[in-house]
């Protein structure tokens, strides 16, 4: 797609002006998501259980709804949901539901997913757009994505009288961002999802080839989706076809998530093998998008207008944008379908309005995190 700059320009800031009015002033913005998330909240059972029709403000909401982890607290109701009891935790019918890649205790998570909360899935694409914007390099959009995500469609399951598709939450993602962006995936969600949903080596070797193939001959101006998926595509190029992907492509940027400090850990072996794409880290999961690398600071900046963040800091919970630099704690967020979910993830802060997401809540990670620093000679630098 060829778009003028003058155009380009525009439709880029309407589309991220309201990530960049939430970051000057997170405070006003997570008020209204709040605000937002309780009035959606009381019209489910689980919301009325905890009194979300009477709730003015954050300690209300900290009283009212206790903090949840899946296993414990939301798995026993998503299986009443997906047995059909949707009015327990939704109030709107599904639409879809994504499955966690097996990464957390072995074990795939189910979750549900609505037309509310897929609307801000689409929050993906604006690491992308905001190079874009800042780079005037709309020539991207002439290009496509290099599309190396699991399926979108693995099988189904029946909720009452309905079935429903699921399947991996960043084919998911794929397939709707690039309905509302102006570049388009190659190949399509589509096609890989024709090969279908295994995860053995082979499994991977057709989808790298259907990639291959597809796009030999495109103009690949991006590179989305997972990190280790990327890199394995790479390796793959390598070994099967003797060329890596920058013998083929001058990729501009890669907007790559999954795992934490790609921008430290990751990017030499990714620009050896892309050549010099500019990396932007995007923090998301599952459950949804919440935050991406907005510059070349190697951190990333939610989305405060989208999501509600919450961080436990020793034993007490304190809204994310109040961290202090150096601070660390267990990131609780709250979504259109999961009230005060705490995802599992370690959160530090650096100077406002950048975070990391150093790994999963282990007693070792903070360990990890530092050697990793310590190792590649970034000893805490954005």
């Amino acid at each position: 797609m060829n778009i003028d700059p003058q155009s380009g320009a525009q439709m880029l800031q309407a589309i991220l002006e309201p990530w960049n009015r939430a970051i000057a002033d997170p405070a006003s913005a997570q008020e209204a998501v709040l605000h937002n998330l309780v009035n959606d909240y009381a019209k489910t059972k689980y919301g009325q259980q905890h009194g979300a029709e009477n709730i003015d403000s954050l300690a209300d909401y900290q009283r009212a709804f206790p903090v949840g982890t899946y296993d414990n607290d939301f798995k026993p109701i998503i299986d009443k949901v997906l047995a059909g009891e949707i009015e327990l935790l939704l109030w709107e019918e599904p639409i879809g539901w994504a499955i966690t890649r097996g990464t957390t205790k072995g074990e795939s998570k189910f979750i549900p997913m609505t037309p509310t909360d897929m609307s801000l899935r689409s929050s993906a694409g604006r690491a992308m757009m905001n190079y874009v914007a800042t780079s005037k390099r709309f020539d991207l959009f002439g290009g496509v994505n290099l599309n190396l995500n699991f399926p979108s469609v693995v099988g189904t399951v029946n909720i009452g009288d309905r079935e429903i598709e699921y399947g991996y939450s960043s084919g998911i993602y794929t397939k709707f961002v690039s309905q509302t962006t102006p570049i388009k995936s190659a190949p399509t969600q589509e096609e890989i999802d024709a090969l279908g949903g295994g995860k053995t080596e082979s499994d991977w070797y057709r989808r790298f080839e259907l990639a291959y193939n597809t796009c030999k001959d495109k103009n690949v101006s991006l590179v989305g989706g997972v990190c280790p998926t990327a890199l394995r595509f790479g390796r793959y190029m390598h070994n099967n076809h003797n060329i890596y992907p920058k013998d083929l492509w001058k990729t501009q940027i890669m907007t790559l998530g999954s795992v934490p400090s790609i921008n430290i850990k990751y990017q030499p072996a990714l620009n050896a093998m892309y050549g010099p794409a500019v990396i932007r880290e995007i923090y998301g999961a599952t459950e949804g998008m919440f935050g991406q690398q907005r510059d070349e600071k190697r951190a990333w900046v939610p989305n405060y207008d989208l999501f509600f963040f919450e961080v436990e800091v020793g034993n007490q919970a304190k809204m994310m944008h109040e961290m202090k630099p150096g601070e660390r704690g267990s990131l609780i967020v709250s979504t259109p379908i999961l009230p005060r979910y705490r995802i599992g993830d370690l959160i530090l802060a650096k100077e406002p309005p950048y975070f990391r997401c150093i790994g999963r809540e282990e007693w070792w990670v903070p360990l990890r995190y530092a050697w990793d620093e310590f190792m590649s000679f970034n000893l805490g630098r954005l």
